[in-house]
């Protein structure tokens, strides 16, 4: 399977930034508040493939740094995922996108975007990027 090393999922994702606020997503299943994240993609860097999987989840276009801004583990399915982190600077949010009928999304501060995330390895990497005590 692409993208697992040594029994580790090795996924891609996002933190979606437009003015100063953070964009975040419902995931599928549990609804909690994420942000855009998949595996990567064979043929694209993780990078890359992080862009498009906001794309697709969260009709997101933008220039996605290639510096990592994070990384975190979870454990799903009794797997474990690893999970690297770039910034994308947002140009434009479309208002029709794949996932727009499983998902909800929502333009927040950073600082409420802390207050909504579950998972506190994201939380610890938005805090970080955003220099925000937490």
């Amino acid at each position: 399977m692409a993208g697992r090393t040594k029994g580790v999922m090795k996924q891609s994702g996002v933190i979606p930034m437009m003015d100063k606020r953070l964009v975040l997503i419902t995931s599928r299943r549990s609804e909690n508040w994420i942000i855009p994240k998949g595996y990567i993609e064979k043929g694209l860097s993780p990078a890359e493939s992080a862009a498009k999987e906001a794309f697709e989840e969260a009709g997101l276009i933008g220039r996605v740094h290639h510096e990592i801004a994070g990384e975190y583990r979870y454990r799903k399915y009794g797997k474990l995922f690893s999970v690297r982190l770039y910034p994308l600077f947002i140009d434009k949010m479309l208002d029709e996108w794949d996932e727009m009928h499983y998902r909800r999304r929502v333009l927040v501060t950073p600082a409420k975007a802390l207050e909504m995330v579950v998972h506190e390895n994201l939380r610890r990497i938005i805090a970080e990027y955003f220099r925000i005590d937490h």
